[in-house]
């Protein structure tokens, strides 16, 4: 390809999101399954339904089938508390890196130990989130890292997620406004939740820009909602704000504003458990013992991100733990299973 960018190598071009589609189609039987289930997240999320929703599964889908056999169990498992809880599995494809640096997620190594390959990367993510619908009747969450690549998966996500690098950023926040299901916006790594507030905001506003080479129109985002992850003070320091006293201060914050729907979902892992994979059980039931106590607290949280994979903690890319994350350290299978049985139980 000629072009006047000497730093950059043009590799191959990709496919579109309808190419993509229609290479790995859904299913009539699973479209209806995701209507469903997107009709009951939407009911949680405007208060016209008592569940909670856990977003939930490894840090990282890094291979296919132990993302799947984790899958598979969390069905069994929804069976049991769907009276009470909406388990949405975390398939996170592509990964946020802070100095850019490492596996940046199946989007672009669909083989971990392999070469970067974006082209398959996209059909891999797309191949995934897909069985993981037909074959479990689970939709899925993942996180917008890329918007421009939102489409390429709009047909099977029920919950998106914007991470705490990516929530200032103009573009997402004006894709999450042209989105149909759920978006949660995490509070940036320096715990400014005005900067959160804001982005919220402009994803529940209508707008105009450029998204995919065409000019679009969105009409808002209505379930636009805030993620609490915690930050990191300025020195270095992991900070939670998923105390009873932060979810009061996010009431408040709320309350100055004309937002609809109201809701927090609170992130257990990351600065909240200072990377302290195990603490994920205790901070959900800190939680919910503030939802006890205050009604306006009990009112805004929706539920919980939970980092779970089948083995707890984490591995080197090459180790071949099957089920065992390569990115952050997770909460193993058996802990995973009695945290989702205790949740319920105090619901």
């Amino acid at each position: 390809m000629n072009d006047t960018m000497k730093n950059m190598n043009f590799i191959c071009k990709l496919p579109i999101p309808k190419e993509t589609k229609e290479k790995y189609p859904v299913s009539e039987k699973a479209i209806a399954c995701k209507e469903k289930r997107d009709a009951e997240i939407r009911k949680i999320f405007e208060g016209k339904s008592d569940k909670l929703i856990l977003v939930i599964g490894p840090c990282s889908a890094d291979a296919e089938e132990p993302v799947m056999e984790y899958i598979h169990r969390l069905a069994r498992v929804q069976d049991e508390v769907e009276d009470k809880l909406l388990l949405i599995p975390r398939i996170y494809t592509n990964k946020p890196r802070t100095t850019g640096d490492g596996y940046k997620g199946m989007l672009h190594q669909p083989d971990p130990e392999g070469l970067p390959d974006i082209y398959h990367g996209i059909l891999a993510i797309r191949h995934l989130h897909t069985r993981a619908l037909t074959e479990t009747g689970l939709s899925t969450a993942d996180e917008m890292l890329y918007p421009t690549n939102y489409r390429y998966l709009s047909d099977l996500l029920s919950y998106v997620a914007v991470g705490a690098r990516s929530t200032e950023n103009q573009e997402h926040r004006l894709v999450a406004s042209g989105i149909d299901v759920p978006v949660g916006l995490k509070n940036p790594t320096g715990g400014d939740l005005s900067v959160m507030m804001n982005s919220i905001t402009a994803a529940q506003h209508a707008h105009s820009f450029i998204y995919r080479g065409w000019a679009v129109e969105t009409k808002g985002n209505p379930l636009s909602h805030a993620i609490l992850r915690g930050y990191v003070d300025k020195h270095g320091k992991s900070m939670p704000n998923y105390h009873y006293e932060d979810l009061a201060t996010l009431c408040e914050l709320y309350a100055k504003t004309e937002l609809c729907n109201p809701a927090v979902i609170v992130d257990s892992n990351h600065a909240n458990s200072g990377k302290k994979f195990g603490e994920q059980p205790r901070i959900c039931k800190e939680v919910l013992h503030a939802c006890r106590h205050n009604a306006d607290i009990k009112r805004l949280v929706k539920g919980f991100m939970i980092e779970s994979y089948l083995v707890d903690g984490c591995q080197k890319i090459g180790e071949g733990v099957f089920g065992q994350s390569i990115t952050d350290p997770c909460l193993g299978w058996e802990k995973t299973e009695k945290l989702i049985l205790d949740i319920a139980d105090l619901l």
